[in-house]
This record gives C-alpha cells, structure tokens and sequence, in this order.
C-alpha cells in the first residue's frame, strides 16, 4: 500500500507553540513495556502488533533509546543522522542519535543525552529535554523511547566516525505534514505489515524513523 494514511492538513505553527504542546502532552514517565517482554507496545498496525507479539516470545527484548532533537529556529528542524555504512546492522539508514540502553544508565534519557553526545558531539547545555514519546518496537526486537528535547541554536557537532557518516536538518514543518507520510507494505513470515516512508530531497526516511516522527505528529500536532 503506498500513499498517504491520513488527508488532512499540514501542522502550520511556529517553535514556541509547538514546544508548549509537547509540554502540556508529554512526561518522563519509563513504560514497563520498555523491559517486560510479557507487554507488547502496540502500533496502531494489526499486522505489526502481530510481528512484535512472535518476537516478545522468541528473543529478549532490546531496550533502546533516542533523541529527537528539535532545533529551535524561527522554522524548527530535527537532526537526523546517517549511519555508517560500514556499520552491521542498519547500515546508511537515516536515524536519530541514539542507542541502546546500557546498565549504567540511570534512564532513558541518560542514555539518549549520552548517544548524542558519543555519536555527534551534541553537548548537554545546548539540550531541554521535553518528554518522553510513545514507545516504538521495531522486527529487530528493539523497544525504543524517544526522547523529545528543544535544542538551543548555537551548538557545534563532531561526528563519530565509526557509527555515523553524516548529520543533517530537516524542517519540522516537512515532517509533520501528513501529506508527506507515505505509507508502504512488507510481509513479517507471511504476515502483512505498514510502515512510514517520508522521502526528503535525497534522504531516504523510512521505517522505525519515520514511524516515530508520525507517532510525534500524531501525539503533538492532532488536536
């Protein structure tokens, strides 16, 4: 299935609304589903939810966590990064700065906080974390916490060479008009599944990405 999921209007608001919403939406409250394989964090997507229930059952869960870094310009803008393509798993993917949870980690965000700064050389005064969004599982077995941060203009990154080719900006107002969320269809062992795709310029967004900027538009930008 390609196209768009939802015809409705572009979200058409400046930085500071934007921030105030996901203010008033969003806490820091960790979901059990983040650790407790008996709970499967549910997608909207019969087919999906039915992909992440055989995983629950046959590996551990992978708890992970990343940042979605909103620049506050006059027109706010995400970073997103290019994994490296060297890199095993999601070689040259387009994805946010982050990782998995290590035991050392005091929280996800801890963990978010440090991924960015390991991978892009993002430091933390230039960070106001929001809140966290909905959890995202993903067919890798990855429970993903994405963290929604305001990050002041001004920062100087240092990419990570060995996790990541590039960093770039992408307007938010690109990424949450749903008339840019294409949604396409794969089979999970016979089963069908959606997924996002949000194509930018030459950049390909797709997959646990673009799923969570939908999952961003849907909890911050609907009514």
């Amino acid at each position: 299935m390609n196209g768009s999921l939802l015809k409705a209007e572009p979200a058409v608001f400046g930085s500071t609304e934007f921030f105030d919403r996901a203010r008033a939406r969003l806490r820091f409250d960790v979901p059990p589903a983040l650790t407790d394989a008996g709970i499967v964090p549910p997608s909207g997507d019969r087919g999906t939810d039915r992909m992440l229930a055989i995983l629950a059952r046959e590996q551990p869960v992978r708890p992970a966590a990343v940042l979605i870094a909103v620049v506050d310009h006059a027109q706010p803008t995400v970073l997103l990064t290019q994994r490296a393509a060297h890199l095993h798993d999601h070689a040259g993917q387009i994805s946010f700065p982050g990782g998995k949870i290590d035991p050392t980690d005091a929280s996800p965000l801890e963990a978010a906080l440090r991924e960015a700064w390991e991978e892009i050389g993002l430091a933390r005064e230039f960070i106001d974390p929001i809140g966290y969004l909905d959890l995202y599982g993903t067919s890798f077995g990855f429970r993903i916490l994405p963290t929604v941060a305001r990050v002041r203009s001004g920062f100087r990154l240092r990419i990570n060479e060995a996790e990541v080719d590039d960093v770039f900006e992408v307007p938010l107002s690109f990424l949450m008009d749903p008339g840019n969320h294409q949604v396409h269809s794969k089979k999970f062992r016979g089963i069908a599944r959606s997924y996002y795709a949000m194509p930018f310029a030459d950049r390909y967004i797709w997959g646990a990405t673009a799923g969570i900027l939908r999952v961003l538009y849907e909890r911050i930008c609907l009514p």
